[in-house]
């Protein structure tokens, strides 16, 4: 077994861990990439990496429909509970946990989060996810900019990265071949970009230079494409 992703445009993504399928930020309705509508997708889990709409996205509806846990940070767990929401596991950063197919611990991003209606949405994190059975593991940055300690985070030896490029909002390409040379994962995907004119990119132009500075092997898809790890 692996891990095998498929990206839904902008910063969602459905992830198969051994098997298994998970969300991270969720964002389908409004999308103008998504290639899926919300309700035909049935999650075990879902991440949630912080409040802003366009990662907030369609998680109430999903994990209504679906039972899904949320794992979020405390505040953001607490208004989702406000809003229909029963099962999630709220952390923080630094935080772990396991569950029954994969454990998760919190990284720091650095950005801001707040919900659409402007209320508090606590920190914006990161997750480091492992694997149970495979021992793969991945890093979803989050919405981030470029920051020291995602060393740290490489020294988890990571398989796959999934890092924004699109600029603006986040960190850039110049910075994420940074955060690349940083985190040394053997794979990595690009996210947070081409869904609105501030956050155009060339993903190829990005993909050439990830080759060509970094060891890391670029994987960029088409909205609903897949790619699966191959391991070691």
């Amino acid at each position: 077994m692996a891990i095998k992703y498929t990206w839904f445009g902008h910063s969602a993504f459905e992830v198969e861990i051994d098997g298994h399928k998970v969300l991270f930020d969720p964002f389908i309705t409004g999308n103008p990439l998504a290639p899926v509508a919300h309700d035909a997708l049935d999650p075990e889990l879902i991440f949630l990496s912080h409040a802003h709409g366009d990662h907030l996205g369609d998680t109430v509806a999903i994990a209504t429909r679906t039972g899904a846990p949320v794992i979020s940070n405390v505040e953001i767990t607490r208004w989702l509970g406000a809003h229909g929401v029963t099962h999630t596991q709220g952390m923080n950063s630094g935080g772990s946990h396991s569950f029954d197919f994969l454990t998760v611990k919190f990284t720091d991003a650095v950005h801001s989060s707040s919900f659409p209606d402007g209320s508090y949405g606590g920190n914006p994190n990161g997750f480091i996810v492992t694997a149970r059975q495979s021992g793969q593991r991945l890093y979803y940055a989050g919405d981030t900019s470029l920051f020291s300690d995602m060393e740290l985070i490489g020294d988890e030896r990571i398989d796959v990265a999934f890092l924004p490029i699109g600029d603006h909002f986040t960190m850039g390409v110049a910075d994420s071949i940074r955060a690349i040379r940083y985190i040394r994962p053997r794979f990595v995907v690009p996210m947070h970009y081409n869904t609105m004119p501030l956050i155009a990119q060339d993903a190829s132009g990005w993909a050439n230079r990830v080759s060509s500075e970094t060891n890391a092997v670029p994987v960029v898809l088409d909205p609903g494409g897949s790619f699966t790890i191959p391991g070691v």
